[in-house]
């Protein structure tokens, strides 16, 4: 690969994350095609059930696809899904040549869409593995998902300086800025469901909706609420018209039955789960069951005992803490971060590949967690 071909796959990132909130179960994908050094086409998948990247920029660049190269993030597809191969049409359209960003982990394409194409007699090229991270980290929720069928978790928080979420009397609103608030709504639209905590809807009673240049989405994230016990308010705002997106809350068996038929009949769904070593609900469990109802993604925006937990269960992939310069103190305030911790410091989850933004006053910390 030369510096041409690094060039052109940059671009298919760029394409792909167009179709971020709007592919999954699928992955981000975007494609370019080359001839003579002249970009010729491009594509990226815009919407699951759609047509991949491959095959939209080959509609666009029609005849002149022949003897092309093709540059795309992940290795096209080699089998029927809700789409059909996308290496077929690659050949059909007498493709010469394809760069590819990083192999697809899905155990139905992994390697074998490689092998169609060469069997075919097309030149193919993969980028160097230190390249290849960038491919992967966007795909990462795609790859967790496909890989270890569990969510991608991303926990996030907005806090002062010395980690509260709240002031000993409770008071939250508002720790962070608007701007930190504006940006939390474009990382709702980047995953498939929203999570918190039934304190969370008692103490602040959230909407959790979505907007997607200036209108509220009504279809997605799905909005999930992890309650034990099932106290929610029937007429809690996340049911309401300012929030249409569909719910799903998780209950144990601790919950009335006469509780979970008033929530089935609102057309809720609510998911039994097994307790834990806690008597609450399973947390593994249940990114299972998100996982096996294609969630592949869930952002926590839960109080400081969600969000411990999902630390405690080795569940987060991802932390956004927003902190603002603002210091509440108090030993009763709320902790962003709770649950059981750890009692040893060598067992600390360990936060990398971090980076720091700045919002007006605020900083966020976002970066990638790793276990011991």
């Amino acid at each position: 690969m030369n510096k041409a071909d690094n060039r052109f796959l940059q671009l298919t990132i760029l394409l792909a994350k167009k179709g971020e909130g709007l592919t999954s179960p699928n992955p981000l994908v975007g494609a370019v095609i080359v001839k003579n050094g002249k970009m010729i086409a491009t594509g990226y998948h815009q919407r699951c059930g759609g047509a991949h990247a491959e095959v939209n920029a080959l509609r666009k660049a029609g005849d002149a696809a022949k003897n092309a190269a093709l540059y795309v993030n992940l290795e096209p597809c080699n089998h029927f899904g809700r789409t059909p191969p996308c290496t077929q049409a690659i050949i059909n359209a007498g493709i010469k040549r394809v760069v590819i960003g990083i192999r697809d982990p899905n155990p139905l394409t992994s390697g074998k869409g490689l092998a169609a194409l060469k069997k075919a007699g097309i030149s193919v090229s993969v980028a160097q593995r230190r390249e290849g991270v960038e491919y992967r980290r966007l795909n990462e929720i795609f790859f967790k998902y496909i890989v270890k069928k569990m969510p991608f978790v991303a926990v996030k928080a907005g806090q002062s300086l010395d980690g509260r979420i709240a002031t000993k009397t409770g008071n939250s609103r508002w720790i962070t800025s608007a701007a930190s608030r504006n940006y939390v709504q474009s990382l709702r639209n980047k995953y498939d469901a929203v999570m918190v905590g039934i304190n969370t809807i008692l103490k602040d009673d959230p909407c959790l909706s979505c907007r997607d240049k200036g209108k509220v989405k009504a279809d997605a994230p799905v909005k999930i609420i992890v309650d034990d016990f099932l106290k929610t308010p029937p007429n809690a705002r996340i049911f309401s018209a300012q929030s249409p997106a569909p719910v799903i809350i998780a209950a144990t068996n601790k919950a009335s039955r006469k509780k979970i038929k008033i929530f089935t009949d609102m057309g809720i769904d609510v998911l039994v789960c097994p307790l834990d070593a806690n008597g609450r609900v399973e947390l593994r469990y249940l990114m299972e069951e998100l996982a096996a109802h294609e969630i592949t993604s869930v952002l926590v925006e839960g109080g400081g005992e969600l969000n411990g937990s999902c630390f405690d269960a080795r569940l987060a992939d991802k932390i956004y803490f927003f902190v603002a310069p603002k210091i509440i103190g108090g030993k009763e305030a709320v902790s962003s971060v709770e649950g059981i911790g750890v009692a040893d410091l060598k067992s600390s989850p360990l936060v990398t590949n971090i980076e720091i933004v700045e919002f007006r006053g605020d900083i966020l910390i976002q970066g990638d967690v790793r276990y011991n």
